[in-house]
């Protein structure tokens, strides 16, 4: 009798949806005992599989798939979409293993059948209230996997850890305090035998930091500080309590280099914005990139992109890591278009700096960056009555992902012709509230999306793209073996383009603003390309 009534308790939770934060399963092909290993995480670049939010651990986003090419790309179709119901505003990139798909909206994690996007399992759980900033928006980007297992970061910067077959929560951890108003929107990252995560809430009065947990667990293995505490290296621009609120959050998942086991994070600004008095110097390690030994935490070194920013210039783009050859040695590089319309190129050995290009011709909150890798400022900075600044508010770049096509030797990227005025008026810390010191407006004047491609080894622009349309688009971008660069445009459409030259082949309009980066993968033998639109997730194949 106890076991009629417990099957009984299973049938009516499945049918009404089952408990809150539980997982509720609506078809279980045999394909859904994956088992990911560590040679699925380290294959470079990705095929069949995408494994992590950016592809693999490069941050490259190039697919070595090549059954779509610049010859029959035309031919692309809508193969599936999936309506998750919970967001208007997807920024997912989704996690491929063996023909299961797993993709997150809001706190809601989904596996899918990749071949043809009906769901297997989906796990529920409630958004979260009293958040402040973007985690108050209930962003997500996506999962990290790791042998049978599924990771995902929540809103209020939980970590949980789901079982891959049937969506079961096995574990949750809390990594940092929703009353203090930390949250999350990244994607963990796997390395090795360690889930890397991060925070949002740069703006909301936090200190931020990244944090490797043990997968089996969820045991912290170590934490690294972004902001300085007394007397460390740096806390000379952190005076009294001002290190526990000075920003500089984690919320893009970061790169890898096993070779040299380094991790590459990048940080948000300093807080407050626009007014720097209460933080002195250079405010580290504020708006750029840390190098961390991934089995310690420990620091091997960093690059400041922007010292002491006024901007709100987030160095939160992805550090994409590149090998070129060079008289006849290789050199293992940093690339990163960064917010604040410089793209740098780093040794990423040891974060010498190399060179930096503007890519944006509205550019005056610099002259030009000095040989150490330092901006030459121009003297504007945020008033109160207000000063023109360009790259705005939004910078010259943003989170949306770049690629790299090591073929054409072209790094690809989305800018943004804009400029903002900028207002500073002092005000104190408050807890829970945002920490802005002020704030910005747009000028009467339009600004531009352009599509660009540049050149790693020479150090030059070689090709743009200007878009269509209202300039608020936060598209990225992927590139492939089949010479193609497909990107989300600033018409809710996906491209492609010749990778090579920029010139276009093939669009879909979605009917949505797009605010995320599209991916590619192979099931049976089929190439895939992915995207989520607006409340939506498209997946386009060759006709078959």
């Amino acid at each position: 009798m106890r076991l009629v009534r417990a099957v009984f308790a299973v049938i009516f939770c499945l049918s009404i949806g089952g408990p809150l934060g539980a997982a509720r399963q609506t078809e279980a092909p045999a394909s859904t005992t994956v088992t990911v290993t560590a040679r699925d995480l380290l294959a470079q670049p990705v095929g069949a599989n995408w494994t992590s939010y950016n592809g693999d651990y490069t941050g490259r986003r190039y697919s070595a798939l090549r059954e779509i090419t610049t010859d029959n790309v035309s031919q692309l179709r809508a193969a599936w979409v999936f309506h998750p119901g919970n967001s208007q505003r997807l920024e997912v990139t989704p996690v491929v293993v063996r023909g299961i798909m797993y993709v997150t909206s809001a706190n809601d994690v989904f596996a899918l059948d990749a071949r043809t996007g009906r769901a297997v399992w989906h796990y529920q759980r409630p958004i979260s209230t009293g958040l402040l900033d973007d985690a108050a928006a209930h962003k997500n980007r996506g999962v990290a996997v790791w042998k049978d297992s599924v990771y995902v970061e929540t809103d209020d910067a939980h970590l949980l850890r789901l079982d891959a077959r049937s969506g079961s929560l096995i574990w949750d951890v809390e990594y940092a305090e929703k009353s203090r108003h930390y949250g999350a929107t990244s994607a963990p990252l796997t390395v090795k035998d360690e889930i890397i995560v991060g925070t949002s809430g740069g703006d909301s009065g936090v200190r931020g930091f990244v944090a490797a947990f043990d997968p089996l667990t969820g045991k912290e293995k170590w934490r690294f500080w972004t902001i300085p505490g007394p007397g460390e290296f740096g806390s000379s621009s952190w005076p009294g309590k001002s290190y526990l609120y000075g920003g500089g959050t984690t919320w893009m998942p970061g790169t890898y280099d096993p070779a040299l086991n380094s991790l590459y994070w990048t940080t948000s600004n300093a807080s407050p914005d626009f007014v720097g008095d209460t933080r002195p110097g250079d405010d580290l390690y504020t708006a750029s990139v840390v190098a961390l030994d991934a089995a310690s935490g420990k620091l091997k070194w960093y690059f400041q992109f922007t010292p002491h920013d006024l901007y709100d210039y987030d160095a939160t783009e992805t550090p994409v890591l590149i090998d070129i050859q060079e008289k006849g040695a290789t050199r293992h590089l940093l690339v990163q278009a960064d917010r604040n319309g410089f793209v740098y190129v780093l040794d990423r050995t040891n974060g010498k700096f190399l060179r930096a290009t503007p890519f944006v011709e509205k550019l005056n909150w610099a002259k030009e960056i000095d040989s150490s890798g330092r901006p030459v400022l121009s003297g504007r900075i945020p008033t109160a009555e207000g000063t023109y600044i360009c790259p705005g508010i939004e910078g010259a770049t943003n989170w949306f992902s770049p690629s790299y096509n090591p073929r054409t030797g072209l790094f690809y990227f989305t800018a943004l012709e804009s400029c903002n005025v900028y207002f500073a008026k002092p005000k104190p810390f408050t807890q829970g509230e945002t920490y802005y010191n002020t704030g910005t407006k747009r000028p009467d004047e339009p600004g531009k999306k352009i599509l660009l491609a540049y050149s790693v080894p020479d150090g030059k622009l070689v090709w743009r793209y200007p878009q269509v349309g209202r300039a608020d688009s936060w598209g990225g971008t992927l590139t492939t073996a089949g010479g193609l660069l497909f990107f989300a445009d600033d018409a809710g459409s996906l491209e492609a383009l010749e990778a090579r030259n920029g010139r276009p082949l093939w669009h879909f309009n979605t009917g949505q603003r797009i605010d995320a980066s599209p991916m590619s993968y192979a099931v049976d033998g089929i190439q895939y390309v992915s995207v989520a639109a607006g409340s939506d997730l498209f997946s386009f194949s060759l006709p078959h």
